[in-house]
């Protein structure tokens, strides 16, 4: 079932594609409302959904296209309340992935005479323990955080390069979204394509910057696949400038293109009491498995990244900003 979420103005709603239309819910106004009824009713998502789509039929295409008065959303939100959501993810969790970091990281690792760099070090400790068996716990992955609800941009959105970072890069994956029950219990609600953004060249720097490269927006959407398949997942990404194709690849995600089973990587984000609050949103990005700064490629301003993945809905569209250039100092107020 794949599922988005679109606002009207003040009006919002939920919407089922059935190619080509899109059919709105009734009843209720996002995907966080229909996931906590869904455990409150304790009935599957699925039928629940399609018990309430009984709304109007529009034409996905209008919709998509953006001529229509109905705009997509990200395909999941907590409206009003961007705190109760935390954006995080994984990364080393795929051979492409640790293969762009270890060129990142070479030359300080020659520098010190290193033979594997720290990077390649863990995603060689995924390969040997990340695929545990079925309730054992494997070795942890790479974690970091992105922020709360507020940096996620919707599809046709920018993706802004702050005024105090030094690059901004598309990194396309598929994002997974759970809500926490009242137990504290996490639910899968789905997952869905993303563009995960980071400061690689910050990054580059020294590996320590990874966490500080990783605080910046990210997009999802359009579509929330419920019971989505993430064995093999085949997908492309590409860039575009001045409507001319730029950079693109073919990348491939899902569980048999990665060192960590899908299970590990949830114990160990899921482990933590914080992580397990009831109410609380969470996203969260599977990894990559290449990128256009790992083929010398700097994004500029006006440039088009696109996304997509088989069995994912339609493409992640996606514009890059340049903030201006942060010249002064944050000044903190005493409160004496």
């Amino acid at each position: 079932m794949r599922l988005v979420q679109l606002a009207n103005g003040d009006r919002r709603g939920v919407a089922l594609v059935e190619e080509p239309d899109l059919i709105l819910l009734t009843e209720v106004t996002s995907v966080f409302q229909l996931a906590q009824r869904s455990l409150a009713q304790n009935t599957a998502l699925t039928k629940l959904a399609t018990s309430l789509a009984t709304g109007d039929r529009m034409l996905y295409d209008n919709v998509y296209q953006q001529n229509s008065a109905w705009k997509l959303l990200a395909p999941v939100d907590v409206p009003g309340a961007p705190q109760m959501m935390l954006v995080s993810g994984t990364g080393l969790t795929h051979l492409g992935s640790a293969r762009e970091r270890q060129a990142m990281h070479a030359e300080s690792a020659q520098k010190k005479n290193v033979e594997m760099t720290d990077s390649m070090r863990m995603f060689e400790w995924g390969r040997e323990k990340g695929r545990p068996n079925a309730g054992e716990i494997g070795i942890a992955p790479e974690w970091f955080y992105k922020g709360d609800g507020s940096v996620i941009r919707a599809p046709f959105s920018s993706l802004n390069i702050p005024g105090h970072a030094e690059d901004g890069g598309e990194e396309g994956e598929i994002a997974a979204i759970y809500i926490i029950g009242h137990d504290g219990t996490p639910h899968r609600i789905g997952m869905c394509t993303g563009n995960e953004f980071s400061d690689h060249v910050f990054e580059r720097r020294n590996y320590l910057n990874l966490a500080g490269s990783k605080l910046r927006v990210c997009s999802l959407g359009p579509e929330l696949v419920v019971g989505a398949e993430f064995a093999d997942v085949p997908g492309r990404v590409s860039v575009l400038r001045n409507d001319a194709p730029l950079w693109e690849k073919s990348i491939r995600t899902g569980e048999q293109n990665m060192c960590h089973s899908l299970a590990n990587l949830e114990h160990h984000h899921f482990k933590f009491a914080g992580h397990r609050q009831p109410g609380m949103l969470h996203i969260h990005f599977l990894g990559a498995d290449a990128l256009s700064f790992g083929d010398n490629i700097r994004l500029g301003a006006g440039d088009i990244t696109e996304v997509s993945f088989e069995g994912f809905g339609r493409s992640l569209i996606n514009t890059i900003a340049i903030d201006e250039t942060m010249t002064s100092a944050i000044r903190v107020q005493l409160m004496a």
